[in-house]
């Protein structure tokens, strides 16, 4: 496909609405619950939410595309700045644009020092990515040969010498690119592609969520202990309470405690000194 026509098809996927299936529906009722629950992002250590809503099963979802030009033709250099992570627990990072960076031990990313107009990033190691979306500016992680190109979206990127290069997505979509190599992959939620040190790419799927069914809200609280590393609890009348819900392995932790606020009708404080989470 030539560069225009490879334009006019992502310009396409940009602008149409979502087919109606049944996991669609589910992610677009989602969407529609988060955004008229929570319409603006609002910093705030303690978290406070007065809730009295109800839902059964979601389904976490994003939004993004891509860049309209192939970035490994340009030969824009990212000097810039350099953040590194020499501990041993992942490091958070937020770019100039509100991006969040999730670095992972022993890894390294440089970003432009003109990040505002020119978004790109390199990476050394491993790192997750949750974009801010900007339809003017695309954001672009390069990799060894590699290239992701996003405007809005949440995946991981990781380099290895046993691996190769390998992209998860769980959010939103990205175009991915192969220097010298005039293919484009178009990754949907859910998908990973893989560039090996044999110089062939992949695409195969895997499962971005975690589900819980029919479960106690305990094993919820379990979830968060060992994902997030805060303890919670709950009133001792809901100890035996049941939930059905399912969770993005990526979602941000202040979103699945909200969810849960909504759900069971409670409020809910958070003690950042004590890593603790305590609904009433």
């Amino acid at each position: 496909m030539d560069e225009h026509k490879m334009d006019e098809e992502l310009r396409k996927i940009w602008e149409e609405k979502p087919m109606a299936h049944s996991d669609r529906t589910k992610e677009d009722s989602w969407e529609a619950f988060r955004s008229g629950t929570f319409p603006s992002q609002k910093k705030n250590v303690a978290w406070r939410r007065y809730a009295a809503a109800a839902a059964v099963i979601v389904m976490l979802a994003g939004t993004g595309i891509y860049l309209w030009k192939d970035p490994l033709q340009t030969g824009n250099s990212i000097a810039g700045n350099v953040v590194e992570n020499t501990t041993s627990a992942v490091k958070t990072i937020f770019l100039p644009d509100s991006s969040r960076v999730e670095l992972s031990p022993a890894s390294k990313i440089e970003y432009t020092a003109d990040f505002s107009i020119n978004r790109k990033v390199e990476v050394e190691g491993e790192a997750y990515f949750k974009v801010k979306k900007d339809k003017k500016h695309p954001f672009q992680v390069f990799c060894d040969e590699t290239t992701t190109t996003v405007l809005g979206t949440s995946f991981t990127v990781k380099g290895d010498t046993k691996n190769g290069v390998v992209v998860a997505l769980y959010e939103g979509s990205v175009q991915m690119s192969v220097k010298d190599q005039d293919k484009k992959w178009i990754l949907v939620p859910g998908e990973t592609f893989t560039y090996g040190k044999d110089n062939r790419a992949s695409v195969t799927e895997f499962n971005r969520f975690t589900d819980f069914e029919n479960e106690k809200l305990t094993a919820v609280s379990a979830y968060i202990t060992q994902h997030y590393g805060y303890k919670v609890i709950f009133p001792e009348e809901y100890n035996n309470q049941r939930i059905t819900v399912r969770i993005n392995k990526k979602e941000d932790l202040k979103t699945i405690v909200q969810l849960i606020s909504e759900m069971y009708n409670l409020n809910f404080e958070v003690n950042e000194a004590l890593k603790q989470i305590a609904f009433q």
